[in-house]
């Protein structure tokens, strides 16, 4: 398992404008197979925040990355609850 730096030392070095969310993760994965997705977003998110200079385009790469790519992991495995509807008799009026 990558550390957190480590992934965004690479993310660092392959990200560039027009780069595809998962070619991105391809190139990162070629240096590190055994990191998850889930690792490379946390990854960007704090390549974002460590305060390494990186010129803009990159960092809008970044930026654009991790946020479509966060939680799609989580969303993916959780199922929809289906509430059931409740079974109310009809009563007769009276009257």
């Amino acid at each position: 398992m990558p550390s957190i730096s480590d992934l965004a030392t690479t993310l660092r070095d392959v990200a560039s404008p027009g780069l595809k969310p998962k070619e991105l993760i391809a190139a990162v994965r070629e240096k590190h197979p055994e990191a998850t997705k889930k690792e490379i977003v946390r990854a960007a998110f704090f390549t974002l925040s460590d305060g390494h200079e990186a010129n803009a385009a990159q960092t809008g790469e970044l930026h654009s990355f991790a946020l479509k790519e966060r939680g799609t992991d989580e969303e993916a495995a959780l199922k929809p609850i289906k509430l059931k509807k409740k079974n109310r008799q009809k009563t007769a009026p009276q009257g």
